[in-house]
């Protein structure tokens, strides 16, 4: 089985009674769970809520309440708000023992035509002769914690493969532009929403560690506390995410602890298939303070 099989089976969910969903966790080496898992998890679970016919989904907006951990499954309950002619709309709230570490609204669209335009691709590097993220990660091993050494350099799901990428260990001071291209790591099936859910799980890879790029910092040096706060897609076009797809990230704002990002995913030819937008907490702790 490919990985990012494993993954697909992790966002398809077990259903547990009318419109609730139980999932399960995939331990990534960071402290808390990844916020694109439950991304991911709450958008599957809302399109299987869907009436007959032929659904795509064109926003998510999610608000990350709480921590989750890598330990407890995951409790997926979704109201279906609305059911009309063009629309559908879910509300999705993710829970842990109990408690709710997410909540999401997600619309749904039937295909239509309509008036087209979109930016242009950035004219950049291709992803051909690029080192992959989990390369550059293997060179640097040893800079890792022993406990998440093993996690850090197993193969991924995803195949990630920067342009310029930053040495997390000793990062300088930069614009807060980043390109990175990604693809699944083997094909996956013709259903638009598995692409879509995989998608959905990658867009939280790399977007916050945009905002901290002009401060010379990253998430893995000590006294730095990153969280994704919330996180909204609109999804333009349809998705194959087993061919690569470039990234194209920036902040254009950070203030009173909070990193403002975007991001715009372009298909191979050029399309605009999807745009991202976060804002997460980029705090620099003082140990005599904490």
């Amino acid at each position: 089985m490919s990985h990012v099989q494993e993954l697909v089976d992790l966002l398809k969910l077990e259903a547990i009674g009318v419109n609730r969903f139980r999932g399960y966790c995939k331990d990534l080496g960071f402290k808390n769970l990844f916020g694109g898992q439950v991304l991911g998890q709450s958008l599957s679970a809302a399109s299987q809520t869907l009436p007959e016919g032929e659904w795509a989904p064109h926003s998510l907006h999610a608000y990350f309440l709480r921590a989750g951990n890598v330990v407890d499954s995951i409790e997926f309950e979704v109201d279906c708000v609305r059911d009309g002619r063009s629309f559908a709309m879910r509300q999705i709230t993710a829970s842990q023992k109990g408690k709710a570490i997410l909540t999401m609204m997600a619309s749904f669209q039937h295909p239509e035509e309509g008036f087209e335009h979109q930016d242009t691709m950035p004219d950049v590097q291709g992803p051909e002769g690029l080192l992959s993220q989990l390369e550059l990660t293997r060179m640097f091993k040893d800079k890792f914690p022993e406990s998440v050494r093993d996690i850090y350099t197993a193969d991924q799901p995803i195949e990630i493969r920067a342009i310029d990428p930053i040495n997390i260990f000793d990062p300088k001071k930069q614009d807060p532009i980043k390109y990175v291209w990604m693809k699944a790591d083997a094909p996956l099936d013709d259903d638009p929403m598995v692409h879509t859910n995989v998608l959905t799980y990658a867009t939280d890879f790399n977007l916050i560690g945009t905002s901290l790029m002009p401060h010379g910092v990253s998430f893995a040096q000590k006294g730095m506390q990153v969280a994704s706060l919330d996180h909204a897609i609109w999804f333009h076009r349809p998705i194959k995410f087993d061919d690569w797809m470039l990234y194209a990230l920036d902040s254009p704002s950070a203030s009173s602890g909070r990193g403002f990002c975007r991001g715009q995913v372009f298909n191979k030819k050029g399309e605009l298939v999807a745009s991202v937008a976060q804002e997460g907490l980029i705090r620099k702790i003082d140990p005599v303070k904490k």
